[in-house]
């Protein structure tokens, strides 16, 4: 099953994140299938990038996001 959820980037303390598409069952750290946005919860206010095309295609196809992710997308189709 595929998950859409952030991986973590960046120097102790001043994390960044990717969106990506990963195997549910992998660590976090783990190569991705395909990398579809980016967040950086360090700047006011938060600074989100989606592909909104492609999130759309892996959630037609059965990928399931993160608590954070659905909450991301949610503002982005909000806004």
């Amino acid at each position: 099953m595929m998950t859409l959820r952030l991986m973590r980037f960046g120097a102790k303390g001043q994390p960044t994140y990717r969106i990506v598409v990963v195997d549910s069952r992998k660590p976090r750290q783990s190569k991705a299938k395909e990398i579809i946005g980016s967040y950086n919860p360090r700047r006011e206010p938060p600074a989100v990038q989606i592909d909104l095309a492609k999130a759309k295609f892996w959630l037609e196809r059965g990928a399931k996001p993160s608590e954070t992710v659905k909450s991301i997308l949610a503002k982005m189709k909000t806004s």
